[in-house]
């Protein structure tokens, strides 16, 4: 029997969510509101509580929250303290104990991965993703749903627990296919990085073009801020001169290493440069993005609402939202049904139509 389905979105994901909802009252065919009352409230010295302002009991619940948000704050000891993805995974787990022993089932949706680019061990540092999703499998949540994990087989951790990892691919390539209908030809999908590559390399198949990848010469005997500096991107693949670049990844923090890549591709000739991320962070800003538009080297940039984005990066004119909203209400419809998800066959004949479209 199918369980009355319920959406509990916490206000780092409060957008979406909504737009989710609404979603699933149209499949649903129903007008009934989806989302959980609840209160999340914070005492002076920063601790916080959650608390259910309605019944919840023999639900299926979705808890939707995004650990990416850093436009959020609260008051602690008189001053503004803004949340960071800790106190927003934290959140998380007290929104399932505050439901724990109430809701039949919950599913907790984090379109950002908490923790995800720390998904592996390397000497002696911390083990993050894998440790907070051994947390959720420990406070019995019943599924973790996400979109495009920096590396899937962090899922290796909780064998016993189902993760379903979501890739926004074909959503972003119908909205490159809208906008640039008339100007796409002769494409060529690039990796920033071997890390990316089967990612990029899954782009490729669904547009059925050629990949290419660039490998990152670091200098091993330095170390900055944790990590080994860059010292050269080298480019390994086919000849990129006038053709259209899809340089995919599924993350943009800084910036940096895109705008090279771009840079590098410009200078090979390439004619549209598009970047392509499902979670554009930009959390050091946008003026190296302004100056890298300014000298040509991308021509726009599409990132999903998967995760926060400031709405003055979203007024640029080298800047595309791609609206996620829909393809996550299917997800969680369809997991509430008890129905297959999408598979990749499905996305290929989608992304050949649109593309037929063009060439007609």
């Amino acid at each position: 029997m199918q369980k009355e389905l319920k959406l509990m979105i916490l206000d780092s994901a409060r957008d979406l969510g909504d737009q989710v909802s609404k979603h699933l009252r149209k499949m649903m065919k129903n007008s009934k509101n989806f989302s959980v009352s609840i209160v999340n409230s914070r005492f002076s010295n920063g601790e916080a509580k959650v608390i259910l302002e309605e019944d919840i009991r023999d639900t299926d619940l979705y808890i939707l929250a995004d650990v990416g948000n850093y436009s959020l704050s609260y008051t602690m000891q008189g001053n503004t303290h803004y949340m960071s993805p800790d106190e927003h995974f934290q959140d998380i787990k007290r929104a399932i104990l505050a439901a724990s022993g109430h809701a039949e089932r919950i599913t907790v949706v984090m379109p950002l991965l908490y923790q995800a680019r720390q998904h592996k061990r390397k000497g002696q540092e911390s083990l993050d993703c894998a440790c907070a999703l051994q947390e959720l499998e420990r406070l019995h949540v019943n599924e973790i749903v996400t979109f495009d994990a920096h590396d899937p087989n962090v899922s290796n951790a909780i064998p016993l627990l189902p993760f379903e990892n979501i890739y926004p691919t074909n959503t972003i390539l119908k909205k490159i296919i809208e906008i640039e209908r008339p100007k796409i030809k002769n494409l060529l999908v690039i990796s920033p990085d071997m890390g990316a590559m089967e990612r990029s390399r899954y782009y490729a198949e669904m547009l059925g073009c050629d990949v290419g990848v660039f490998y990152k010469r670091r200098d091993l005997s330095v170390l900055v801020n944790g990590k080994n500096p860059i010292i050269d991107h080298v480019y390994m693949g086919t000849d990129v001169k006038g053709k259209d670049i899809l340089v995919v990844d599924d993350m943009i923090a800084s910036g940096a290493s895109m705008l090279e890549v771009g840079k590098e591709l410009r200078e090979k000739g390439a004619r549209d440069i598009y970047l392509i991320a499902s979670f554009a962070l930009l959390t050091e800003g946008i003026s190296a993005f302004l100056e890298g538009y300014k000298k040509g080297y991308f021509t726009k940039l599409y990132s999903t609402n998967l995760s926060y984005v400031p709405d003055t990066i979203k007024q640029e004119e080298w800047y595309e939202e791609v609206d996620c909203s829909y393809q996550l209400a299917e997800t969680i419809y369809l997991l509430n049904t008890s129905s297959s998800l999408r598979n990749k066959e499905e996305d290929k004949k989608e992304i050949t139509r649109c593309l037929n479209c063009i060439q007609e």
